[in-house]
């Protein structure tokens, strides 16, 4: 078994301190157009922090047991040395793309993500959200051990990347260099990631590399100033609703469905899909063929006649008026596109 260090261990320290500072800096030089610092809010984040490390270890037995029973039976190996780290870590890091994109499209696995979504701050607190059902994240890197990357190494990779993405959460920090803008995942590109509003949606996926998404379509720069959260937010601090808001929208979702195409469709499309409507149902309405206005049969409900509000039956979370964009090599260019809607459950 390789011995590599638990990299986000050692860095809890850098984290306090860098936060310190970012709170200092706010204070003693504070931008009035910037979300900044709210106590609850902050605390609801470290609680969720705290939390994930609980769940995670949880989860890390079953997905250890996966992970290992599938390393023993591949015949490759790949040799855990300081040459082989950095391959290693490009092809996690293509991967972790993959499974972001897919926790914003797939609302199963958006009930997860939407956590680290949920605060209408954006600080280095914000970082520290996390979800506590990360079960939904290891399919993901399965690639990584059939090819023959021991499961430790996996967590290294994992690690590093955890770690990468803390600084990036923050006001603080405007543009850097254009060469590191291009290539490297920056605040400016996470600000991005993190707004709210119409064609800011679901892009800029990347965890340390932003070539993902030039390469893929997601990317969108920085062009005005970002207004975080969901479309619409939830108003608690409870960590625990925080936590299972989503799922519980879910769950209200899939019994009020009235058949099993309805259910696939709520767990496994976007998080804005909506059924079809049968011809004829809203004939009333002037709706031809039950098509939500504004919007293509199966795209996520954004209706015209609502200003762009999502429409869910139970208040579920919907990220666009797509559903998020398809798992595909290309999206539709969203600095074009009108305003999109993404909430929170009620």
């Amino acid at each position: 078994m390789p011995h590599l260090p638990d990299v986000v261990l050692w860095s809890v320290p850098a984290f306090l301190l860098l936060t310190a500072v970012e709170v200092a800096s706010c204070r003693l030089r504070p931008d009035e157009d910037a979300a900044g610092y709210e106590a609850r809010d902050a605390a609801t984040s470290v609680g969720m922090g705290l939390g994930s490390l609980a769940f995670d270890a949880l989860w890390k037995i079953p997905i250890v047991a996966i992970y290992s029973a599938v390393y023993a039976l591949t015949p490759l190996r790949v040799p855990v040395l300081w040459w082989t780290l950095l391959p290693m870590l490009l092809v996690q890091d293509f991967l972790y793309y993959w499974s972001h994109r897919g926790h914003h499209v797939i609302r199963v696995l958006w009930a997860c993500h939407v956590v680290h979504h949920s605060s209408r701050k954006f600080n280095l607190t914000t970082a520290l959200r996390q979800p506590w059902t990360s079960w939904t994240v290891w399919p993901f890197y399965l690639p990584m051990i059939v090819l023959g990357v021991h499961p430790v190494a996996v967590a290294f990779c994992s690690g590093v990347s955890l770690v990468y993405q803390f600084w990036v959460h923050t006001e603080r920090i405007g543009k850097l260099p254009r060469p590191v803008e291009s290539v490297l995942n920056t605040p400016s590109h996470h600000r991005v990631h993190h707004a709210s509003q119409g064609g800011y949606l679901d892009r800029n996926f990347g965890g340390i590399l932003i070539i993902w998404d030039r390469m893929f379509g997601s990317f969108v720069p920085e062009t005005e100033r970002p207004v975080y959260g969901l479309t619409k937010n939830i108003a608690t601090y409870n960590p625990l609703r925080v936590a299972t808001h989503e799922y519980a929208a879910l769950a209200r979702d899939l019994r009020a469905a009235t058949g099993w195409r309805e259910r696939a469709g709520r767990i496994f499309r976007g998080p804005g899909w909506q059924p079809t409507a049968p011809p004829g149902a809203v004939a009333d309405a002037g709706v031809p063929g039950g098509d939500v206005p504004g919007c293509r049969p199966g795209d996520g409900p954004v209706a015209a006649s609502t200003g762009g509000a999502a429409i869910t039956p139970t208040g579920g979370t919907a990220i666009a008026s797509t559903g998020g964009p398809a798992p595909g090599p290309s999206i539709a260019a969203a600095s074009t596109a009108a305003p999109t809607v993404k909430r929170g459950a009620a």
